[in-house]
């Protein structure tokens, strides 16, 4: 059988060393001092020489055992060094989404994350970003996915730009006169006051007839007719229609947070969108391209 160095007797080895002797060395390991003459005894078989000897009282490294034990401190920085990086390995990612990111880009992200993660499982909360962003500082979300740039703290990372496009109902038409009526998010939203402030802009004056607490909500109300929403999506929604006779629309920026000490895990996020937008993007335009 090939002999091997294992690592409790490489640590009792060390121990000797630094505490002096058997004795402060079985202490300090919590071991009884035959316990640790034991490890010592084995190494020695395992190498095939003598690593202690005595000099009167006093036990002193022999020419081996002096090799053996800068080889051990090697062996237990490697090997105390791997355990804690896996250790701190997350074995449970929390990502967070507003609603308007979550059908479309969690999944995108959920896989990045556990490509770079194995073993570790993922779930998700769908909450308004104020909220997300609550929980990101408290640490119970590692990342969240937040619209807009006027609250970005300091490690942000900015993931791309998301195309925000108006929606209405087969055949909804815009009145004549008065405002525009708008289906939208109770406020605060970001997307809400891009939405009306371009009609503002244009000239053609929105207002909020529906207010929602959820995706679900817009998307009933405007299916039902009950006014135009926008949306940051380019392509149709079940039930509903592009509207591209409204103004246009800002892109709205997506960024990623972390909370402390997952700085790592929201850089995976940010590429993982960035690599879908940039596909969905290319096929956008190779689609464009065979249709003209």
């Amino acid at each position: 059988m090939q002999a091997t160095l294992d690592i409790t007797p490489l640590r009792s080895l060390v121990a000797v060393a630094d505490h002096g002797g058997f004795a402060r060395a079985a202490e300090a390991l919590h071991l009884t001092q035959p316990a640790v003459s034991q490890h010592i005894r084995k190494l020695e078989k395992a190498v095939g020489r003598d690593l202690v000897t005595k000099r009167g009282r006093v036990s002193v490294f022999t020419e081996a055992g002096t090799q053996l034990l800068d080889e051990a401190r090697l062996i237990l920085s490697a090997h105390d060094g791997a355990l804690g990086r896996l250790q701190a390995l997350p074995t449970t990612i929390v990502v967070g989404s507003t609603e308007h990111g979550a059908e479309d880009l969690l999944p995108v992200v959920a896989d990045a994350l556990r490509t770079a993660n194995p073993g570790a499982t993922v779930r998700f909360r769908v909450d308004r970003g104020a909220r997300l962003a609550e929980e990101v500082e408290h640490g119970t979300v590692d990342v969240a996915l937040l619209l807009g740039t006027d609250d970005a703290a300091p490690g942000d990372l900015p993931a791309a730009p998301l195309p925000v496009s108006w929606f209405a109902a087969p055949g909804w038409r815009a009145p004549e006169h008065g405002a525009i009526p708008v289906v939208a998010f109770d406020a605060p939203c970001r997307i809400r006051d891009r939405a009306l402030r371009g009609l503002a802009e244009d000239g053609r004056p929105g207002e909020v007839t529906v207010d929602c607490t959820s995706l679900s909500g817009v998307l009933v109300a405007v299916r039902s007719g009950l006014g135009v929403t926008a949306l940051p999506l380019q392509d149709a929604v079940p039930g509903l229609v592009l509207r591209p006779d409204l103004p246009d629309l800002e892109p709205i920026p997506l960024r990623v947070r972390a909370r402390v000490g997952a700085i790592d895990l929201g850089r995976v996020a940010a590429q993982a969108i960035r690599d879908h937008l940039r596909s969905e993007s290319d096929t956008s335009v190779r689609t464009f391209a065979a249709a003209t």
